[in-house]
């Protein structure tokens, strides 16, 4: 019984992240943001966006922040039209591996 309940469980989670959200209306134009004086070196300005509240956007204003690994970049979070309505991607660091070594065969 306790083993059922924990496969329910996980599976229930792995659903729940598959879970989109869409917005009728198109999102709003980006706000101008005047960037404060960078906090030191290795800094990198990720800026503002509108996020989704409940079906209702919500400006969030840029900040600075530190790379968490050497070669990260900002990918910024935008949105997408789609049949259902416009879908939000979260921004996230990234790495871009420009190590072709192996396409040398």
């Amino acid at each position: 019984m306790i083993a059922g309940g924990l496969v329910l469980a996980s599976v229930t989670a792995s659903a729940a992240a598959q879970i989109h959200v869409y917005i009728g209306r198109t999102p709003p134009p980006l706000r101008r943001e005047v960037q404060p004086r960078m906090p030191g070196p290795g800094y990198v300005w990720t800026e503002g966006y509108w996020g989704d509240d409940g079906g209702r956007y919500v400006w969030h204003g840029g900040v600075w922040q530190q790379p968490p690994y050497a070669g990260a970049y900002w990918s910024h979070p935008h949105y997408d039209r789609y049949q259902q309505g416009w879908q939000m991607h979260d921004g996230h660091w990234d790495h871009e591996n420009h190590d072709n070594s192996r396409d040398r065969r």
